[in-house]
């Protein structure tokens, strides 16, 4: 197990995305017009009328991955929580139907249907990104080189 620290949090940012707007797309513009490096995704509530989720379905390497593709179908967003590391964000969903809940890696293409507001908070001095270890798989490793805590 490894850490990595920031000094404190810095701004709070509440960003309503409106409806018919790509979700993961203007969390990306955000970032840029924000200037957030790093951050954590602390609440996100929407409704979506597509969705694109990604999800693994094995326990072995390399992974087996699976894209859930949910097309005009009235969709809740009950959780959105997740990293921003070095610019990029990493975001987990968990959105429902009317029967079933479902849960994974946000891909581009969940559009907004009604409404959408996201919470994230910025960490400041944050010294983080995402680098792929042995497997392939995308780890959080200190940007410095030095090991984490």
């Amino acid at each position: 197990m490894e850490y990595f620290e920031g000094k404190r949090f810095g701004k709070v940012y509440t960003i309503r995305i409106n409806p018919g707007e790509d979700f993961l797309e203007e969390v990306e513009k955000f970032i840029e017009k924000s200037g957030v490096k790093y951050g954590a995704v602390v609440s996100g509530i929407a409704t979506f009328s597509n969705c694109v989720l990604h999800m693994v379905t094995t326990t072995s390497y390399p992974p087996v991955e699976h894209f859930e593709r949910m097309e005009n179908k009235a969709l809740e967003l009950s959780a959105a929580s997740g990293t921003i590391a070095d610019g990029k964000p990493h975001i987990h969903l968990v959105v429902s139907d009317e029967k079933y809940a479902y849960s994974g890696h946000c891909e581009r293409g969940c559009t907004v249907l009604y409404l959408c507001e996201l919470v994230i908070a910025e960490i400041i001095d944050g010294n983080f990104k995402r680098h792929p270890d042995e497997h392939g798989v995308n780890q959080l490793v200190s940007i410095d080189g030095k090991e984490g805590v």
